[in-house]
């Protein structure tokens, strides 16, 4: 079931099922992207950047994006189509972010691991050593 929601492009007020553009936007992209699909197709243009793109045919650079991250437009067909890491801003062709940024956050995510299980070991030592009772041999006073 769908929500209502504002448009992305014109702001008008639609009920969203799987589009953040209501009906009539998603018409006009559809239309935008069969022309970039069309320019694509022919065999002079598929090593063209999204710059290259978008002096060709009059489509935002946004949108041409918007279609290469949608998986409608692919790099392995087309294989100078890019667009940005969301975290360094490096060219990628797939994913939302490049490998060094995955790379980095992996590594992050190891070392906070590790920090998490010696917090660990740490907290149960200190339970072990508050349930420990030391008698204390008075018999000598």
């Amino acid at each position: 079931m769908g929500e209502l929601d504002n448009c992305k492009n014109c702001d008008k007020l639609f009920v969203r099922t799987t589009s953040d553009v209501c009906p009539d936007c998603l018409k006009q992209e559809e239309k935008k992207f069969q022309i970039v699909y069309n320019f694509m197709r022919k065999r002079v243009n598929r090593q063209a950047t999204v710059q290259q793109i978008v002096e060709g045919t009059g489509v935002e650079e946004e949108l041409i994006l918007k279609f290469v991250k949608e998986r409608r437009l692919r790099a392995s067909q087309f294989p100078n189509l890019a667009y940005p890491c969301e975290k360094c801003g490096a060219m990628i062709q797939d994913g939302k972010l490049c490998s060094d940024c995955s790379q980095e956050i992996a590594n992050d995510l190891a070392y906070q691991e590790k920090i998490d299980q010696v917090q660990a070991r740490n907290e149960e030592a200190e339970r072990a050593k508050a349930r420990t009772y030391y008698a204390i041999d008075r018999s000598d006073k």
